[in-house]
């Protein structure tokens, strides 16, 4: 270490003990009485923090008070909608359900009348071969047409 920074420490250390020396001598009270001074002080500090949570505590209370209701109601609301969703899930369920089962009526309907045809063809004039006997007509649906 230099000498500059040996002074400084040296220094510090002097004002220091001087500073506890005339605080002690100059002191305008007691031990006791600054101690009891001291201690009324953390506790008004402390009654002081206390009232600041409270009131703190009671402001989020309130505001948590106030936006409970509005909570509640968008809550409700979206039950309200997703009990809708679920309703019109079943309806269009049993729609399909009933779109699933016509179809497949309609389709044991043509898969009859094409065996009632095959067996009405069983008589094959001479000449030709069964599967030249069969006649198979492909129906276009166009997308605007009803559906049943």
């Amino acid at each position: 270490m230099n000498k500059k920074t040996v002074g400084f420490i040296f220094g510090s250390i002097v004002g220091a003990a001087a500073g506890v020396v005339a605080g002690v001598m100059l002191a305008p009270r007691s031990g006791a009485e600054s101690r009891a001074m001291a201690a009324d002080a953390m506790n008004d500090a402390w009654d002081s923090a206390v009232d600041t949570y409270e009131r703190g505590a009671s402001a989020v209370n309130d505001k948590f008070s106030n936006v409970r209701p509005v909570v509640d109601a968008k809550t409700d609301e979206l039950r309200a909608k997703v009990d809708l969703a679920r309703e019109r899930m079943d309806q269009l369920r049993d729609s399909l359900s009933e779109a699933v089962t016509s179809a497949s009526n309609q389709v044991q309907d043509a898969v009859s009348s094409v065996a009632d045809r095959v067996s009405a063809m069983a008589d094959v004039p001479t000449g030709e071969t069964e599967a030249e006997a069969v006649h198979v007509e492909v129906i276009d649906v166009d997308e605007e047409t009803p559906e049943a």
